[in-house]
């Protein structure tokens, strides 16, 4: 072939290669249509997120929510008390206007408040606060405004009320079946989710407003608290009242706000759903919660306590006390770490105290505890917390006189217990350990609450008689290698841990 035939041929063959002007121009336009597709799907899927109006959900779920007015007696005065103070000049005064007043102040009153609640069934059942209805002599219930519903206020009664989650369950007689709401998960509410409450804030009747999850698993007083924190408002009234999702399930029951003022500055908790289900069906069945009993007084594990037992991270319960109860029956002792209930990881204490309180009473569960550097496994079966009898029996010892020598050691300058300071410190007969005299106010000890006039029982998960015994805990804690010791150390019969660091 020609050199300039191939040339031709070469540039040819380029020519076919390179695409024609025509043909990118519609892969750009190709391109930028399926861009603005997907723009519109994202904000197709943020409107979806993100409901217009709450209006379909307000009259899907409004029914259900009801107010509630409670009314009660109270004693009447017997004088101006309240308005003078006792042994005023004024007092006769105040008296003789009320006297010819037809003598008000003497006669009992009536007192009404008002709350919220739902209806859970359409047999009547209604859940709200127990401290909406608590110590009422009457309750009424109001319902939602519409057709098919009941016209008149309804009489309801207690069907029982659990004050430790602030919940109480009541009934009305209503003359046709009720709207009622269903509970959710609220397990699966995610912070950032939307949410809506409803009920009659101020006295001003049915009324809703709208927020998000601001917070999970909040607690502020109980043990068995588990509250979502919303900023929807919330305000005097609202209690008792639902906290729905966007699918019209009751995720929350509003009981609290923190506020300076009483009124909502966008911080309000309700009571989450999976607490409440579970005690509405005791008091639903039995009137009554029964809830599960293991018998233990425990504490949380912290690090320096984790480093000092050989555990491997600071998770799971610490036993400071086995009183007489279901957990003294199975084995459990002072100083075993619970690290799993009935088949389920401990986390820490309050995570310990819900489940075995959502735990049904008689069942037998398996506990698994750390106990000398190995795990053990017992089983348990429960008791009802509400009948348990909360008193420990302390073990039996050798009532043998101490010697009343003195030694200091970590930061500390403890003693034997003298029959004196027995009396002093009102140490039950049969309990023995070093009673400490003084601490050094710049050591760990210190910092660490302990005091003078506290007792100390056990050293390294091991009863303590003698300083001696106390001296050899902590040669023996490092020889193997221990940075810190543990000390079960008790202040007016209440036992807790308490981890030292050996180079104190």
């Amino acid at each position: 072939m020609q050199p300039q035939a191939m040339k031709n041929t070469i540039s040819s063959a380029r020519a076919v290669a390179r695409p024609p002007v025509r043909q990118t121009a519609q892969w750009r336009l190709l391109w930028l249509a399926m861009i603005s597709t997907l723009m519109v799907l994202a904000q197709v899927a943020i409107a979806q997120a993100r409901p217009e109006s709450l209006a379909p959900l307000a009259d899907k779920v409004s029914r259900a929510v009801v107010n509630i007015t409670t009314t009660t007696v109270v004693e009447g005065r017997s004088g101006p008390q309240g308005i003078v103070p006792e042994g005023s000049p004024f007092e006769d005064f105040f008296r003789e206007f009320q006297d010819r007043n037809g003598g008000q102040g003497d006669r009992p009153r009536r007192s009404s408040a008002l709350g919220s609640g739902f209806v859970i069934s359409e047999d009547g059942y209604i859940v709200t606060n127990n401290h909406v209805i608590e110590e009422a002599d009457e309750i009424e219930i109001e319902f939602f405004p519409g057709e098919g519903q009941p016209v008149q206020p309804l009489p309801a009664k207690v069907v029982g009320t659990d004050p430790n989650t602030d919940i109480a369950l009541l009934k009305v007689e209503a003359p046709m079946p009720l709207t009622f709401v269903k509970f959710g998960d609220s397990d699966l509410a995610r912070v950032g989710d939307w949410v809506v409450a409803m009920g009659n804030p101020l006295g001003q009747g049915f009324s809703l407003s709208a927020g998000i999850v601001s917070a999970r698993n909040r607690e502020l007083s109980g043990s068995y608290d588990d509250y979502i924190q919303t900023d929807a408002a919330i305000n005097r009234g609202n209690s008792g009242g639902p906290l729905f999702n966007m699918d019209g399930e009751v995720v929350g029951v509003n009981t609290a706000i923190l506020s300076p003022n009483g009124g909502s500055i966008g911080i309000g908790f309700s009571m989450a759903s999976n607490v409440v289900s579970k005690v509405v069906n005791q008091l639903k069945e039995f009137g009554e919660t029964r809830r599960g009993w293991l018998g233990v007084r425990i504490q949380d594990v912290t690090k320096d306590v984790a480093e000092a037992m050989g555990l491997d991270s600071a998770e799971g319960a610490l036993v400071t006390d086995v009183p007489e109860g279901p957990a003294k029956a199975a084995g459990l002792l002072a100083g075993d770490v619970i690290l799993s209930f009935d088949g389920v990881d401990v986390k820490d204490t309050r995570a310990l105290v819900r489940q075995v309180g959502n735990t049904e009473v008689g069942k037998a569960v398996r506990v698994l505890v750390f106990r000398e550097g190995k795990t053990e496994t017992l089983r348990v079966t429960l008791g009802r917390r509400e009948d348990a009898q909360r008193q420990s029996t302390p073990a039996s010892s050798d009532d043998t006189a101490p010697d009343m020598t003195e030694k200091q050691l970590l930061g500390l300058t403890v003693s034997r217990l003298s029959d004196d300071q027995r009396s002093e410190l009102n140490v039950p007969d049969g309990m023995d350990g070093l009673v400490i005299t003084s601490v050094d106010e710049t050591s760990e000890a210190w910092e660490k609450g302990m005091r003078a006039g506290d007792l100390i029982t056990e050293a390294g998960q091991q009863k303590l008689t003698s300083i001696s015994e106390l001296e050899a805990r902590i040669d023996e804690a490092k020889e193997a290698g221990r940075k810190s010791l543990l000390l079960l150390v008790r202040r007016a019969g209440e036992p807790r841990f308490v981890a030292l660091n050996l180079s104190e």
